[in-house]
């Protein structure tokens, strides 16, 4: 099949967004495998004085991860989806929680309020047409120095995880999507994985884009080769202006 991309990922993700939550809780150990990327920012003090920007928030499963990791940081959380960011914006937050809607290629700073001091990217990568455009804009969006925590399905490499999350998919995730009418999507998810950079190769890819010290970190479970996090920082301000 062929991989969905921009305006007509946005809307399959409008589609599925009513269902989408049901179907991610039936997904051993997704929401504490976020909290524990968000966690890996190292955000100190509970994020007190700190702005943290969410990517690709879906329906703010990425958010509450980071609420729990920084509960006193300013949280800024971005969709390109209207529906996934409508059932976001819908739960209960904290006054220091704000959703906007807007696709990644076309973020600023200026309109944002200003430059972050991490930002957290859940689920993203894969499902954008230039991820080097993305990582680039991810490194304006920080200050120097700023901390970066993707939390991505990115497989080890060899035969065994490709056969483990096809096999999940096929028995699992696309039979739940047909369930939900949302059969596409969860199509698109499936091979979106296995057309996507390994964990090492996103890794370079990080360190082509400027970040520093780049680091690979597994996942429990039977995500375990399949979805890691990376960490990595921005450059710092002499190393930014040299």
């Amino acid at each position: 099949m062929t991989l969905l991309h921009d305006a007509q990922l946005s809307a399959a993700f409008d589609r599925g967004s009513h269902a989408y939550d049901r179907l991610v809780a039936a997904s051993p150990g997704y929401h504490s495998h976020l909290r524990r990327s968000a966690r890996r920012l190292g955000l100190p003090l509970g994020g007190a004085g700190l702005r943290v920007l969410d990517l690709g928030c879906g329906t703010g499963a990425s958010t509450a991860a980071l609420l729990t990791a920084a509960p006193d940081a300013e949280i800024v959380a971005v969709d390109a989806s209207a529906g996934m960011l409508e059932r976001a914006a819908a739960k209960d937050w904290p006054g220091h929680v704000s959703f906007v809607h807007s696709p990644v290629e076309k973020l600023a700073a200026d309109a944002l309020g200003g430059p972050f001091d991490a930002v957290f990217a859940a689920y993203l990568f894969r499902n954008v047409t230039d991820p080097d455009g993305t990582l680039a804009t991810a490194r304006e969006l920080l200050t120097p120095g700023g901390r970066l925590a993707v939390h991505e399905y990115t497989l080890a490499g060899g035969a065994v995880p490709r056969a483990v999350w096809t096999a999940v998919c096929r028995t699992v995730v696309i039979p739940l999507g047909r369930v939900a009418r949302d059969a596409e999507l969860y199509r698109h998810l499936w091979r979106s994985v296995l057309e996507f950079d390994t964990a090492p190769q996103f890794a370079r890819r990080a360190g082509r884009a400027g970040f520093e010290d780049v680091r690979v970190l597994p996942l429990p479970g039977w995500q375990t080769g399949i979805t890691h996090t990376f960490t990595a920082r921005s450059p710092r301000a002499a190393e930014a202006g040299a």
